[in-house]
């Protein structure tokens, strides 16, 4: 029979490899956006209205960002490594739990810190973009900037002319 510390500690490796398991998972799944979305696309009728007009727009978007601007998708790949990485922070935890508690702690913060974000910082990002870009077409110091900078080109484009 097993001592109350030894199933504590099998509960507890149970758990690393679960999140070891998802956070690979969550990374491999983030390379391939674009063809993962073009089969829901393909499968639209199995989803609710709310969710394929969802899908529509998402398929959209990514396609067009990828057709236009391709590097972008690099960004996605380094969230995929990057989910890749922490799980192999979690094989020292799986190993010995208590001495790597500091990484369990971290993974904790981590999937708290997703909420702020999410419903926070998500938001407010797309309203800085719009706030920044008024600023800046606004204020005169942003066109008096670059009508100076046409200025200082004209006059070294007729400097060397001469």
């Amino acid at each position: 029979m097993k001592t109350e510390e030894q199933q504590l500690r099998g509960n507890i490796k149970r758990w690393i490899i679960f999140f070891i398991i998802a956070l690979i998972f969550s990374g491999i799944t983030a390379f391939p956006i674009e063809s993962q979305l073009a089969i829901a696309i393909n499968h639209l009728d199995i989803f609710p209205s709310t969710v394929q007009r969802w899908l529509s727009t998402i398929y959209h978007a990514v396609k067009t960002t990828n057709n236009n601007f391709p590097y972008l998708a690099y960004g996605t790949d380094w969230l995929a490594f990057a989910h890749i990485v922490i799980a192999t922070a979690f094989i020292g935890p799986l190993r010995d739990p208590v001495r790597n508690i500091w990484v369990i702690q971290l993974g904790m913060i981590a999937c708290v810190m997703v909420l702020p974000l999410a419903f926070i910082a998500g938001p407010k990002a797309h309203f800085l973009v719009l706030a920044t870009n008024r600023l800046l077409f606004r204020h005169n110091w942003y066109t008096s900037s670059i009508s100076m900078l046409q200025k200082h080109q004209k006059i070294r484009i007729s400097t060397t002319q001469q």
